[in-house]
C-alpha cells in the first residue's frame, strides 16, 4: 500500500524525506542539507539503506531509510549517478563527472576505477552544456538484471555505452540511443528490455536484446526533450516518459510537460491534468512490488500517484520542497 512507503528525493540542496508517523500523517524532514546531492539508489538486498551520490564530496550511505548518513567513500569526487548491483551484495558503481566510473565491492569501504571506461572511443568530444565547467559526467547506469556482466552507462552530452565483461571494457556510442542521455534503465525483470529518456534526438528510445540495439520510439510524443521514464514491474512492454519541448521548459516554473504511457498502437497521454502540464515530472517511478503503481515526481516537490497505469489519479497528501531528477520509493 502508498501508506507503507518512505519517500526520498533529491532537491537540489540535500534530501527530502517522507513517511507515515505512528498518528497517520506524514512527516517531511531534510536531512544531508549540507550537501548538494545529485543521485540517490536504493540496495535491493537492504530495505532500509540507500546511497547518496553528491556534488563534490563523494558517496554517503543510510542504513535507516534516510534519516542518518555516513560518509561511504570516493570522498572529493562529484558523483552524478550510482548503481547497486541486483546480483551481489554489496556491489554498487558510481559514475562521476569528468566522465567515469568506480566500482566497490564492500558497500563503499573501498572503490577502484573501472579504467576501460577511459578507453572507450571517440570520448575526447564528450562535452555537456549543462554546467560549468562543461565536461561531461556519467548520468546514469544501468545494470542487467539476469546478467551481473552487462553494464550500461549514459553520458550527459556524449554517448551510450555498454559492457559485456562487468566493465572492464565498453562499446562505441551505441546507434539508436541519444547521446544526451537523461535516464538509462533496465526492466526489473526482464533482461532484453532497456528503455532511454534523452534530450535530442526523439526523447525516448528502447532496446528489446538487451541493449545491443536500439529504436527510437519518439513517434507520437508532443515534444522530444526526454527528461524521465519508468517501465511496469510485470509487463515490460508497458512503460512511461515525461517530454519537454527543451531544457529551458522542462527545468523552469512553467514546464509545457508532457507525460505518456506506451500502448500496442503507440503513445497514450496520461496525467491529472490536460496537456501540457504546468509541473514537470522530473522523476517516474513503478512500484516492484504492485503492478500498474506509478509514481511522478514533480519539480514543485508534489508526488502524483496512480494505481492503475496511469488512468487515475491523486496527489500524496504532502510536498518535499522539489524533487531534482531523482526520486527513490522505498517499501517495508
Amino acid at each position: 500500500m502508498t501508506s507503507q512507503r518512505t519517500f526520498l528525493a533529491t532537491t537540489g540542496s540535500g534530501v527530502a524525506r517522507a513517511d507515515l508517523a505512528a498518528d497517520g500523517t506524514w512527516t517531511v524532514e531534510y536531512v544531508l542539507e549540507d550537501q548538494d546531492v545529485r543521485c540517490l539508489a536504493s540496495d535491493p538486498f537492504d530495505t532500509n539503506a540507500v546511497y547518496a551520490g553528491t556534488q563534490g564530496n563523494g558517496v554517503f550511505r543510510s542504513g535507516d531509510r534516510g534519516r542518518t548518513w555516513q560518509p561511504a567513500g570516493m570522498q572529493g569526487r562529484v558523483v552524478k549517478s550510482l548503481a547497486v548491483s541486483p546480483h551481489e551484495p554489496g556491489v554498487l558503481f558510481a559514475g562521476t563527472k569528468p566522465a567515469c566510473i568506480f566500482i566497490s565491492r564492500d558497500g563503499g569501504a573501498t572503490w577502484s576505477e573501472l579504467e576501460g571506461f577511459r578507453r572507450i572511443p571517440f570520448r575526447w568530444w564528450w562535452f555537456t552544456p549543462a554546467e560549468t565547467p562543461n565536461q561531461a559526467y556519467v548520468q546514469a547506469i544501468a545494470m542487467s538484471p539476469v546478467d551481473p556482466k552487462v553494464i550500461m552507462a549514459g553520458i550527459e552530452f556524449g554517448a551510450v555505452v555498454r559492457s559485456d565483461d562487468g566493465g572492464e571494457s565498453w562499446s562505441a556510442h551505441i546507434p539508436g540511443t541519444m547521446r544526451d542521455c537523461h535516464q538509462l534503465m533496465f526492466h526489473r525483470s526482464d533482461g532484453d528490455w532497456v528503455y532511454q529518456a534523452g534530450g535530442t534526438g526523439g526523447g525516448a528510445a528502447f532496446s528489446r536484446d538487451g541493449g545491443r540495439t536500439w529504436s527510437k520510439a519518439g513517434s507520437g510524443l508532443a515534444k522530444h526533450y526526454g527528461v524521465a521514464c519508468a517501465a511496469d514491474p510485470a509487463e515490460p512492454g508497458t512503460w512511461y516518459v515525461s517530454v519537454a519541448p527543451g531544457p529551458a521548459t522542462a527545468y523552469g516554473e512553467q514546464a509545457d510537460a508532457y507525460l505518456y504511457r506506451s500502448e500496442p498502437g503507440g503513445w497514450k497521454p496520461i496525467g491529472w491534468e490536460g496537456h501540457p502540464m504546468r509541473h514537470m515530472p522530473l522523476s517516474l517511478v513503478t512500484d516492484p512490488e504492485e503492478q500498474g503503481h506509478l509514481y511522478a515526481g514533480l519539480l514543485n516537490g508534489d508526488i502524483w500517484h496512480s494505481p492503475d497505469h496511469g488512468r487515475a489519479w491523486h496527489k500524496m497528501p504532502f510536498n518535499l520542497g522539489a524533487v531534482w531528477r531523482t526520486l527513490v520509493v522505498l517499501g517495508r
